[in-house]
């Protein structure tokens, strides 16, 4: 017993070991947000970690092969996917093959069996906020299973050694979803306040410099409109149009640059999130036609949330335009979808279109200040929207690959009225 529990608690520390290690190199992302690069680096650690545990099996039990890389393999495959669970898969059964024994095809197969646990309960885990209870649930379907394969081919093993191992299995895998759950809560903590701490430079560099750039401004506009009046000179009269206009846009930048760190104060109450969007489709329309764009709105409900209309009409329309502007090549589609959230005390709006796209880099710029993937834009509009968004106590996500297009989700608390209406 005591060479079991040893051999157990080497494997634990293995995978905690890995757990936290791979964090620093490659911090936690939610699945959303991980690229095929990332994917493949966590498939690389997991694997590595399941061999580590392979290296040190229960060594009492024969000719048996017993570890915790089934662990390794669960965890992967529901934090990165199928791709990086099959990737820890494919190593770990190789492994196990060259090993050799009498019991390597159930060795393979409890293996393969933890691969589509993962697959089959990875959504559930994700979309639940009972993460603890949910990866109960996960470790009894899988050890009922894995149970019932070892009582039937391996005959050796007493009633100590499936209470110890099992729960063994249990308490791993519960402390590292709980661990992997507060490090992406953390990561994405670093992110927002990094992204802050831009927020604050911007304002600094606006209070100083704005008003000073807008005074000259203003007299340049002046003498120019005065000027193209009375001047003979046909040239000029051709193209002070377009100084005015490239004035007005300068101006306007300084405004948008102005809002971000002064922006109007929030009236809030409780407001109708259908109604605001819809509204704001409706104003986007004409501007969509013109573009060769539909703009489709689902709902299956009228939602309310606390908030300040104006604002919120402001980030969505921002949104919906730039989902515009990337189909202009092409006849375009613009779809919203409202829907309840994840969480039930949410609601999603999941913005998409099936425009140009991005590249993952360009995705990892959207919202800093003056990153814009268009010819004409400023790059703040985006960063508006987040900051409009963030102080509804929301949260904006984006996600989108190159000819493809982009899905924008933002999800926002519910007001109390949608709770009781439902009940």
């Amino acid at each position: 017993m005591l060479i079991l529990i040893k051999t157990l608690l080497i494997n634990i520390t293995i995978l905690f070991s890995f757990t936290f290690n791979a964090n620093i190199f490659f911090p936690y992302k939610y699945l959303s947000e991980q690229n095929f690069k990332e994917k493949i680096n966590y498939g690389l650690v997991g694997s590595m970690g399941a061999l580590f545990c392979m290296f040190y099996p229960i060594e009492t039990l024969g000719e048996t092969h017993f570890d915790l890389r089934m662990i390794a393999i669960m965890i992967v495959t529901i934090y990165a996917g199928a791709i990086s669970g099959s990737l820890v898969l494919l190593i770990v059964c190789i492994f196990r093959y060259l090993i050799g024994g009498p019991y390597v095809i159930i060795g393979i197969a409890v293996s393969v069996l933890a691969f589509a646990v993962g697959l089959l309960f990875q959504k559930m885990l994700h979309k639940t906020k009972h993460k603890f209870l949910v990866s109960l649930l996960i470790m009894t379907v899988y050890s009922a299973i894995y149970i019932t394969i070892i009582l039937f081919t391996v005959t050796m093993l007493d009633l100590t050694f499936y209470i110890i191992y099992f729960g063994t299995f249990v308490f791993t895998f519960v402390s590292l979803v709980l661990i992997i759950e507060r490090l992406m809560k953390t990561n994405k903590q670093i992110e927002e306040m990094v992204y802050l701490d831009k927020l604050n430079m911007v304002g600094q560099m606006a209070a100083s410099i704005a008003h000073e750039i807008r005074n000259p401004l203003s007299t340049v506009k002046g003498f120019i409109q005065h000027l193209s009046e009375d001047t003979k000179d046909e040239q000029f009269k051709r193209f002070s149009p377009l100084i005015l206009e490239e004035l007005d846009r300068t101006n306007k930048i300084i405004t948008d640059y102005l809002s971000i760190t002064k922006p109007e104060k929030f009236h809030v109450s409780v407001i109708n999130l259908t109604n605001v969007i819809q509204s704001s489709v409706d104003l986007l329309r004409p501007y969509a036609a013109y573009s060769n764009t539909s703009i489709v709105l689902n709902t299956d409900n009228e939602y309310y949330i606390e908030g300040d209309e104006h604002h919120l009409k402001q980030a969505i329309m921002n949104v919906i335009k730039n989902g515009i502007e990337s189909t202009e090549d092409k006849r375009g589609i613009v779809r919203i979808e409202i829907s309840t959230g994840m969480l039930t005390d949410t609601v999603e709006i999941r913005i998409s279109d099936n425009g140009i796209g991005m590249t993952s880099e360009q995705l990892s710029k959207i919202g800093l200040p003056f990153y814009t993937t268009k010819t004409k834009g400023t790059g703040l509009g985006s960063m508006v929207t987040n900051k409009i968004i963030r102080e509804l106590h929301g949260k904006i996500e984006y996600d989108s690959q190159p000819e493809k297009g982009t899905v924008v989700r933002i999800v926002l608390p519910l007001h109390d009225r949608n709770t009781r209406s439902e009940s």
